[in-house]
Protein backbone atom coordinates (compact mmCIF):
# COMPACT_ATOMS: atom_id res chain seq x y z
CA UNK A 1 0.00 0.00 0.00
CA UNK A 2 3.04 2.31 0.14
CA UNK A 3 2.74 2.99 -3.59
CA UNK A 4 -1.06 3.24 -3.58
CA UNK A 5 -2.75 6.37 -4.89
CA UNK A 6 -4.30 8.43 -2.05
CA UNK A 7 -8.03 9.13 -2.08
CA UNK A 8 -10.07 11.95 -0.55
CA UNK A 9 -13.08 9.87 0.49
CA UNK A 10 -13.33 6.99 2.93
CA UNK A 11 -15.91 4.88 1.08
CA UNK A 12 -17.71 4.95 -2.21
CA UNK A 13 -21.13 6.58 -1.72
CA UNK A 14 -23.14 3.64 -3.11
CA UNK A 15 -21.29 0.80 -1.36
CA UNK A 16 -23.30 -1.86 0.49
CA UNK A 17 -21.17 -4.24 2.54
CA UNK A 18 -22.87 -7.61 3.03
CA UNK A 19 -21.83 -11.10 4.07
CA UNK A 20 -23.16 -12.73 0.87
CA UNK A 21 -20.15 -12.03 -1.38
CA UNK A 22 -16.99 -14.01 -2.12
CA UNK A 23 -15.02 -14.76 1.07
CA UNK A 24 -11.64 -13.09 1.49
CA UNK A 25 -8.77 -15.58 1.31
CA UNK A 26 -6.84 -14.31 4.38
CA UNK A 27 -9.16 -13.30 7.27
CA UNK A 28 -6.14 -12.89 9.58
CA UNK A 29 -4.74 -10.12 7.39
CA UNK A 30 -8.16 -8.44 7.36
CA UNK A 31 -8.38 -8.57 11.16
CA UNK A 32 -4.83 -7.22 11.51
CA UNK A 33 -5.51 -4.22 9.25
CA UNK A 34 -8.86 -3.39 10.84
CA UNK A 35 -7.30 -3.68 14.31
CA UNK A 36 -4.61 -1.19 13.31
CA UNK A 37 -7.31 1.15 12.00
CA UNK A 38 -9.21 0.81 15.28
CA UNK A 39 -6.10 1.96 17.12
CA UNK A 40 -5.79 4.89 14.73
CA UNK A 41 -9.30 6.14 15.61
CA UNK A 42 -7.93 7.27 18.99
CA UNK A 43 -6.53 10.36 17.28
CA UNK A 44 -8.53 10.29 14.03
CA UNK A 45 -12.27 10.63 14.77
CA UNK A 46 -12.96 11.01 11.03
CA UNK A 47 -12.30 7.27 10.72
CA UNK A 48 -14.68 6.14 13.48
CA UNK A 49 -17.75 5.40 11.37
CA UNK A 50 -16.06 3.45 8.58
CA UNK A 51 -13.77 1.51 10.90
CA UNK A 52 -16.84 0.54 12.92
CA UNK A 53 -18.51 -0.54 9.68
CA UNK A 54 -15.68 -2.81 8.50
CA UNK A 55 -15.18 -4.15 12.05
CA UNK A 56 -18.58 -5.82 11.88
CA UNK A 57 -17.20 -8.41 9.46
CA UNK A 58 -14.34 -9.87 11.53
CA UNK A 59 -15.86 -13.36 11.54
CA UNK A 60 -16.01 -13.89 7.77
CA UNK A 61 -14.73 -10.96 5.70
CA UNK A 62 -15.42 -10.80 1.96
CA UNK A 63 -13.35 -9.43 -0.91
CA UNK A 64 -15.61 -6.34 -1.05
CA UNK A 65 -14.96 -5.61 2.62
CA UNK A 66 -11.21 -6.01 2.10
CA UNK A 67 -11.41 -3.55 -0.80
CA UNK A 68 -13.17 -1.12 1.57
CA UNK A 69 -10.33 -1.53 4.10
CA UNK A 70 -7.77 -0.84 1.38
CA UNK A 71 -9.67 2.33 0.41
CA UNK A 72 -9.57 3.48 4.05
CA UNK A 73 -5.80 2.93 4.01
CA UNK A 74 -5.54 5.01 0.83
CA UNK A 75 -7.54 7.76 2.56
CA UNK A 76 -5.20 7.64 5.56
CA UNK A 77 -2.22 7.92 3.23
CA UNK A 78 -3.67 11.10 1.70
CA UNK A 79 -4.55 12.65 5.07
CA UNK A 80 -1.45 11.93 7.15
CA UNK A 81 -1.43 15.52 8.45
CA UNK A 82 -4.94 15.17 9.94
CA UNK A 83 -5.34 14.73 13.67
CA UNK A 84 -6.58 16.41 16.80
CA UNK A 85 -5.43 19.84 17.83
CA UNK A 86 -6.31 21.70 20.99
CA UNK A 87 -6.47 25.46 21.32
CA UNK A 88 -7.27 27.70 24.23
CA UNK A 89 -10.74 29.09 23.72
CA UNK A 90 -12.33 32.24 25.09
CA UNK A 91 -15.04 30.19 26.78
CA UNK A 92 -15.66 26.61 27.84
CA UNK A 93 -18.95 26.08 26.04
CA UNK A 94 -20.02 22.47 25.56
CA UNK A 95 -21.41 21.62 22.12
CA UNK A 96 -22.57 18.23 20.89
CA UNK A 97 -23.59 16.73 17.57
CA UNK A 98 -25.15 13.37 16.77
CA UNK A 99 -26.24 11.52 13.67
CA UNK A 100 -27.61 8.13 12.65
CA UNK A 101 -27.91 6.30 9.34
CA UNK A 102 -31.37 4.86 10.17
CA UNK A 103 -31.30 1.15 9.36
CA UNK A 104 -28.57 1.27 6.68
CA UNK A 105 -27.51 -2.34 7.32
CA UNK A 106 -29.51 -4.24 4.73
CA UNK A 107 -29.09 -7.58 6.52
CA UNK A 108 -30.12 -6.65 10.08
CA UNK A 109 -31.90 -3.31 9.46
CA UNK A 110 -29.97 -1.86 12.41
CA UNK A 111 -28.78 1.71 12.55
CA UNK A 112 -25.31 3.05 13.19
CA UNK A 113 -25.16 6.22 15.25
CA UNK A 114 -22.41 8.54 16.26
CA UNK A 115 -21.74 11.62 18.30
CA UNK A 116 -19.06 14.23 18.90
CA UNK A 117 -18.66 16.51 21.91
CA UNK A 118 -16.70 19.76 21.84
CA UNK A 119 -15.43 21.70 24.85
CA UNK A 120 -14.37 25.25 24.09
CA UNK A 121 -14.11 24.41 20.39
CA UNK A 122 -11.94 21.33 20.99
CA UNK A 123 -13.15 17.82 20.20
CA UNK A 124 -12.98 15.86 23.46
CA UNK A 125 -15.23 12.84 22.91
CA UNK A 126 -16.64 10.91 19.95
CA UNK A 127 -18.09 7.55 19.11
CA UNK A 128 -19.73 5.55 16.33
CA UNK A 129 -21.61 2.35 17.15
CA UNK A 130 -24.14 -0.02 15.66
CA UNK A 131 -27.46 -0.10 17.49
CA UNK A 132 -27.85 -3.41 19.35
CA UNK A 133 -31.60 -3.27 19.91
Amino acid sequence: MLDAKPTTTLLQPDIQLTTTRDPFSDPTQYRFLVGALQYLTITRPDLSYVVNLVSQFFQAPTNDQFQAVKRILRYVKGTMSYGLSFTRGASLNVLGYSDADWARCIETRRSTYGYSIFLGGNLVSWSAKKNQL
